[in-house]
Parts: C-alpha cells; structure tokens; sequence
C-alpha cells in the first residue's frame, strides 16, 4: 500500500486561464498565473488608455476570465472595458474575497483574488444585459432626481410659512393642481386672497373661505425670493425627470422589439391603479412592460406599474439567472439566514443589504398591509404575532415570490381575498386546538354543537 503521508493535497483548478484585478481610484493591480508569464503581477493606470492596455496584456496570455472587487464605482470602467474585448468578467462581493490575517498590499489581494477564482471560489454577482442595464440607470437617476427636487418642495412650503401663508394646511398637497396655481400666481404679483383662492380645485376638501384666510399673509421681498427660486428649481428637476422618462420609454420600446409580442390583449386596469400617482412616468408603462414581459405584473398586489418598472430594471427579465425562487429571495436577502453550529441554529436573521429591489418590495409590502387582500391579512396576522418588521420582510418575500413565478413562468395571479386567508387561518388554529385537545384526553366541539348558549 502507497504511504500519502507526505503528499501535498491542492484544491482542483477550475479556470486555467483566471486573473484577479485589485481596483483602486488611480491604478489597478492585476494578476495571472506565473506559468503565464516572468512578471504575473503588474499595475495599470485607471486611464482609458491604460485600461485598454490591461484588456490587451490580459488577451495575449490567454485569459478567458477575470475576478474583480465591487470597489465604488471604480470597477465600472475596467468591468466594461474587459467585456468589450471578449473577456469575461465577474465582479464579486468583497465578504468572499476577504484575505487570511497577515500583510495586506495590493498585489497580495490581486494574487488572491486570482487563486479564489482559479480554483472556482467565486461567484459573480448578478450583472444585467445592456438594455436593462441602460434601463436600470436611467431609473436610479430619475429617482435622485425626484430627491432633490423634493428638497425644494420643502424650500417653498418654509418660505410660504416665512409668509404666514399656510397653504399646506388647506391643500393636501402644495405641488397638486390647487397649491401649484396659487404659488405660481403669488410669484406673478397675485396677492389678493379671494383671487387666489378663486383658484381652488373642485377636487379640493376645504372651502373657498378657508383657503382665503390662510392665504392672507405678510409677502415680505426676501421671502418671495426665496419661493421664487424653489419653485424655479423645482421646475428644473422636473423638466429633468421628463427627459428621462422620454429615454426610460425609447429602451422599453427597443425591449418591446426584441420580445415577442403576447397573443391576448392586456387584462383590464386593476382598480386600485385607476389613480395616477405624481411622480409616476408620463406614458403607458403598464402597456409596454405587459408587451415585453408578456403578462401583467400590475395584477400582483402591491405592484403599480410605475413599482413594477423599477423592479424590472433592477432585476431584468430574465429569471432564469436564479435557478430557484429560493435562490431569487436569498439575492434580495429576503430569506432568513442559517448560522448553525454544533446541529445549533446560532441565528436565522436576514443579513443586511442595500438591495434596491428588496427595498421597493418591502415598501410594497407595508402599502399592501393595508388592504383589504390576503397579502393585507397575511401581514396583519404576522405584524400582531411577530412584530412589525418581520411581518414586513415576510410579506416582501411572498411579493418577490409571485413577482418572480409571474415573469419566469407566465403564472397569473387571482387574489383570494383576505377572507379566504381569514378562513384558512381560522381552520388551521381549531385543528391545532383539536389536536391539543386530543392529547390530554378531551374532546373540542362548536359551542352550538355542543348545545351551549
């Protein structure tokens, strides 16, 4: 019998041809195989120039694969570069690149990146076509967008109280139909309160009178200024946030190309999204994402077709990337973690993340707890047992589920109603009590079965 005593076990190489690239805001360290090459390590300038250079280093040794750190916003240009010239490149979570305790130096995290991922210890993180990537970005920016412009809606609501004119106490909204004519005629040189109240919208709860009196107020110069140019600055992020709904609707309509077009029409607009939201874009999202996606996510509850788009665009569509709904909720962090030891389950918290996709799911969640639906009582159940942070993540996570079986497998969703989730609730805690009831030695029966009053 051989004596392996002394044999050396090394882990299976995956990737032959593997580099690791440390990013960095100036340079980017990167690293090969030494059989490769008599220098396998070597730094490149964050240029586009040098970049190029490092695709063209890499190509001529061979590599088919490269591993990068999600470093900032640095990775983006080496990431795109690398694509350009045929090389694939997996940008990974830097929790799975973290280096065993001793010297830290660039060319050490570079070389370790590049041993992790020849013998196969990485994984890449989810990274969208073109399309939706473009999609995706045109998406988050119209989000900050809506953000800085909402800090000049506050701009104009401290400078109309610097007046004493306290339309936000008789308009539900100063940016809605009513508030945005009357702010736009006090900046013209309007003053009179019957005039501006005149201009009250028939939608609006408070009366003509009340709205004069809370528009009698001291127009000092410097505080019509100050309204004056918030509401010129509102007005430019908006005029922003339309041209980028002009580019978010040019990329759905070259996905709408790309896809085939569904056989049946688009089902009726859901009732609880007959009212058009402010902020949402203005054109059909809910046509053109029905003609892309084939079906309608709007039927899901807690999705609207604006919440639907921004899913879309941070996940794509294209579910097959999670083999598994399991695999789906583990990306978004949805799911309950396992840190077991010793048979000992240690903790099943949700691990933290930044996940913009869970956080619009987990915002739909709290909107749908309060409807009258079984996702609403399957919230309310959880919120009153559990507390209301978990019963919000739960309630996500059975969104995403039939968010992701509705866009990989065509499933249509029939809401139940919160009844029918009442009633099964109900049947599930009597044959627990029954059961209960059974094991020490009595019999549970309806109070009208058993004749009691």
């Amino acid at each position: 019998m051989a004596n392996n005593k002394g044999a050396k076990r090394s882990f299976p190489t995956i990737h032959e041809k593997a580099a690791g690239i440390d990013i960095g805001s100036r340079f980017h360290v990167a690293a090969v195989p030494p059989d490769l090459c008599e220098e396998p390590v070597q730094t490149f300038g964050s240029f586009t120039g040098d970049l190029h250079r490092l695709a063209l280093w890499l190509k001529s040794l061979g590599i088919t694969t490269v591993a990068m750190e999600s470093t900032g916003v640095y990775w983006i240009p080496a990431f795109e570069i690398l694509q350009e010239h045929g090389i694939e490149a997996l940008l990974v979570n830097a929790r799975s690149t973290k280096n065993v305790p001793g010297r830290k130096t660039d060319v050490n995290d570079a070389q370790w990146i590049q041993q992790l991922h020849q013998f196969g210890l990485l994984r890449g993180s989810f990274q969208p076509a073109s399309d939706i990537a473009a999609l995706r970005t045109f998406s988050r920016h119209r989000e900050r967008l809506l953000e800085y412009g909402a800090a000049h809606i506050q701009h104009m609501q401290k400078a109309l109280m610097q007046m004493n004119v306290q339309l936000h106490h008789v308009v539900s909204d100063i940016c809605g139909a009513t508030g945005m004519k009357i702010i736009r005629a006090i900046i013209a040189g309007n003053r009179d309160p019957k005039m501006l109240a005149s201009m009250r919208d028939i939608r609006c709860k408070e009366s003509v009178e009340t709205i004069e009196s809370a528009l009698i107020g001291n127009y000092r110069p410097e505080h019509l200024l100050s309204l004056r140019h918030a509401l010129e600055l509102f007005d430019i992020y908006q005029s922003k946030v339309d041209e980028c709904d002009k580019e978010i609707e040019i990329v759905l309509q070259v996905l709408q190309s790309h896809s085939d077009m569904p056989i049946d029409p688009i089902p009726p607009k859901p009732k609880r999204h007959r009212t058009k939201q402010m902020n949402e874009p203005r054109f059909d999202v809910r046509g053109l994402l029905y003609n892309i996606v084939g079906t309608d996510l709007t039927q899901v509850h807690g999705l609207g077709p604006h919440t639907a788009l921004k899913l879309v665009a941070e996940c794509g569509t294209d579910m097959s990337r999670w083999p598994t709904v399991k695999h789906f909720t583990s990306w978004l962090t949805l799911c309950p973690g396992a840190k077991i030891s010793g048979g000992k389950i240690l903790s099943s918290r949700s691990r933290r993340s930044t996940n913009r996709a869970a956080t619009l799911l987990r915002l739909s969640a709290v909107n749908v707890g309060k409807t009258d639906t079984a996702l609403g009582a399957f919230y309310r159940r959880l919120a009153a047992r559990i507390g209301k942070a978990k019963a919000v993540n739960a309630t996500a996570r059975k969104i995403a589920v039939l968010f992701y079986n509705t866009l990989r497998y065509g499933t249509i969703y029939n809401d139940p109603g919160s009844s029918y989730y009442e009633t099964q609730y109900r049947e599930r805690v009597i044959k627990g009590l029954r059961k209960k009831a059974k094991q020490f030695g009595f019999d549970l029966q309806e109070a009208e079965a058993a004749g009691v009053s």
